[in-house]
């Protein structure tokens, strides 16, 4: 898929997104239904009904992710009509995508997204739990730098100093230094 048209369609995907007065984002089905290539909303309805098992299925409440939401649509003699729809969050967009016809470019190409999506998240959630391991570890070497700075200044540096710390490695690992 050509870079330009990933771009295009990432774009049309994330500008459906709507946000609730509490700032939750959503997408609507039905604008779903048409960014994913499904003619007739009876077709996608069979995708969401694969998508809220998939989401029960892994432990997640199916009402957290799909709710049922009706909404006005004009007719074509300018009178209005209430149709179902059903506000969806991220996670019940990728349920979709995955539980969808993969033989449809629209299908394959939100698999796609979404696989490349998770993956940067777990990249970005590595980098993060590296750089807290990185900060506790130059909290620790700063904190062993004061302890044996506050043991010299007690023991003179004498062979007490050398005891003192030995017997410290030995309570933290189980090894004496000696």
């Amino acid at each position: 898929m050509k870079t330009e048209l990933v771009h295009e369609l990432t774009a049309t995907f994330e500008a459906h997104a709507q946000q609730t007065e509490g700032g939750v984002e959503y997408w609507l089905a039905r604008d779903l239904q048409h960014l994913l290539g499904y003619d007739e909303w009876r077709n996608f309805t069979a995708v969401i009904g694969k998508a809220k098992t998939a989401c029960e299925n892994t432990g997640h409440a199916v009402a957290n992710h799909f709710v049922d939401v009706n909404k006005m649509v004009n007719l074509g003699s300018g009178s209005q009509r209430d149709i179902e729809d059903i506000m969806l969050s991220r996670f019940a967009c990728y349920l979709i995508a995955q539980n969808g016809d993969p033989k449809k470019a629209e299908i394959a190409f939100a698999q796609t997204y979404f696989a490349v999506q998770t993956r940067r998240a777990e990249i970005i959630e590595g980098r993060l739990l590296e750089a807290e391991r990185v900060q506790a570890r130059h909290k620790l070497s700063a904190t062993e730098k004061e302890l044996s700075g506050v043991i010299y200044e007690q023991t003179g540096g004498n062979e007490d100093f050398a005891l003192i710390r030995s017997k410290g490695d030995q309570a933290l690992f189980g090894r004496s230094t000696q």
